[in-house]
């Protein structure tokens, strides 16, 4: 193989935040290259600056043997650089055809060519196995659709060299397997691929090299094949750090949470869950494990009280609360951690001290009548701070100026402080570096520990096993089966109940 990129000596200094600090980046023609660090290493920022979307401070890039200055996206485009971003770059309202030859010009004359242009994605997608409709509008697409479209794009418009960031975080097992399949077919190709990942799995599963950033600095450049994910996880974050969470067997006690024969529909009218019924008890962790998409999302939402349960009772601390009001669902001792951390976790633009207080601002201490104590607000969600490690320079600043780890933990703060009788954790390491992840995990399993319910829904396998006693594989609203988590669990089995097939009764 031969030298294709180098970024030497890359600094990026923001106002307060030295991102980049002299990084070195070396990527070899037809490889993929992963670039791992945890959040805030300087990842997104190094790709930013070789796609043009931000200039460095200092350093030099060499592309294809050349010094380049990649001065706008559309001068990496021209070189033959491509960018499918972590927060997909497209409009919602135009069409696959469209959002692929936006900002192009036109190959002959002044009229846009859409029938040739919609053949040309046709081709590529039947070359890579990538199924698209070119007439389709992009908000009728799956997040897994709206992917394979920017790779599309990128491939349209010529990329030689590929940046993925983030790609795996929205997408469920079978797209991430599909996604890294494209990526093999690509650079046996002679395409060249940088692949941002958390995920040490895929990592491994599918890079030649990689490259860990830690806190701005480039730390090491290892061969795949000479080293393992224990190592990578130590050179993020700069420590050992427990892949899988060494905890003491579970003491489950009393019944916390019962549903039985519940049924609710989905946001198209259609039934979500059927006919579900499940325990939660005191002591345990009991992990919903599925592919995204087979009734997660409505399961808390039925047990939460943002969706109308159908048919079938919600039982919590032996009260029925079917259809109950959120506040008086979470007035029973119920925490949720939400799937969506921006939409329902957080209120953006308010301050972390404002986002501490959300569920328990309209009673004491936290108001005295009608007047909030700031005082009490401000010293409690220092010590809350401090306590879930969140790393910011004070509580006046913005949620949405925290690094996604640091919000979520925030979140966690929030919900934890309550000590629920049940935690609901949704996703609650979606998005998260590996360090952020075992601190969530670690605190996950301290509640349950202490004597909560914990019901967690993830579509990571290695995080189910990791953290639960007991295993319920949902698909298409149906409890496939229930299952210990021991050394007897057959992953194999889990897989097949994922897909549909019903566990046979032992």
């Amino acid at each position: 193989m031969s030298v294709f990129l180098q970024m030497q000596d890359i600094t990026k200094q923001f106002p307060g935040v030295l991102a980049n600090d002299k990084v070195n980046f070396e990527v070899e023609k037809g490889e993929v290259h992963a670039l791992l660090g945890e959040n805030g290493a300087g990842k997104s920022t190094l790709m930013n600056i070789l796609y043009g979307l931000y200039q460095p401070t200092s350093g030099s890039i060499f592309y294809k043997g050349q010094k380049v200055e990649i001065t706008s996206p559309k001068a990496a485009i021209d070189l033959g650089i491509g960018m499918v971003h972590q927060h997909f770059m497209l409009i919602p309202a135009l069409s696959v055809v469209e959002n692929v030859i936006l900002g192009m010009k036109p190959e002959r004359g002044s009229v846009l060519d859409l029938e040739s242009a919609a053949k040309k994605i046709v081709d590529l997608g039947k070359k890579y196995n990538m199924d698209i409709d070119p007439w389709a509008k992009v908000w009728q697409l799956s997040v897994g659709q709206q992917q394979r479209l920017e790779i599309i794009k990128a491939l349209y418009r010529g990329a030689d060299l590929l940046i993925l960031d983030e790609p795996t975080a929205v997408l469920t097992p079978q797209e991430v397997e599909e996604l890294i399949n494209i990526m093999r077919q690509l650079t046996s190709e002679g395409h060249t691929v940088i692949f941002i990942s958390h995920k040490l799995n895929e990592v491994m599963a599918v890079s030649q090299r990689v490259t860990v950033l830690r806190m701005g600095k480039s730390v090491a450049t290892v061969n795949t094949k000479d080293t393992n994910k224990e190592e990578l996880a130590r050179l993020m974050v700069g420590r050992d750090v427990f892949l899988r969470m060494d905890k003491k067997p579970c003491n489950p006690k009393e019944i916390v949470l019962k549903m039985e024969g519940v049924e609710c529909l989905n946001n198209k009218g259609l039934k979500a869950l059927k006919n579900l019924s499940l325990e939660v008890k005191a002591g345990e962790v009991l992990a919903i494990a599925g592919v995204d998409g087979n009734g997660q999302s409505e399961l808390v939402e039925a047990i939460t009280g943002l969706r109308q349960v159908t048919d079938g009772q919600v039982v919590i601390n032996g009260k029925d609360m079917t259809n109950k009001t959120p506040r008086e669902i979470l007035e029973e001792k119920v925490a949720h951690i939400p799937e969506d951390r921006h939409k329902r976790g957080l209120v953006m633009n308010m301050s972390i001290k404002e986002n501490m207080m959300l569920m328990n601002y309209y009673k004491e201490p936290f108001s005295k009548g009608i007047t909030l104590d700031w005082n009490y607000i401000e010293t409690h969600s220092e010590e809350l701070v401090e306590q879930f490690n969140v790393k910011t320079p004070n509580i006046e600043v913005k949620a949405k100026n925290l690094s996604g780890g640091n919000q979520q933990k925030v979140i966690l703060g929030r919900e934890i402080d309550r000590e629920p009788n049940l935690l609901i954790a949704m996703h609650p390491t979606r998005g998260l570096d590996i360090g952020a992840m075992e601190y969530v995990h670690r605190r996950i399993i301290d509640e349950r520990d202490r004597g909560a319910a914990v019901l967690l829904v993830s579509t990571e396998l290695d995080e189910v096993l990791s953290l639960s006693d007991r295993i319920a594989v949902l698909y298409e609203g149906e409890i496939m089966g229930v299952v210990e988590n021991d050394d007897k669990v057959n992953i194999e089995e889990l897989g097949l109940m994922m897909a549909g097939s019903k566990r046979l009764a032992s």
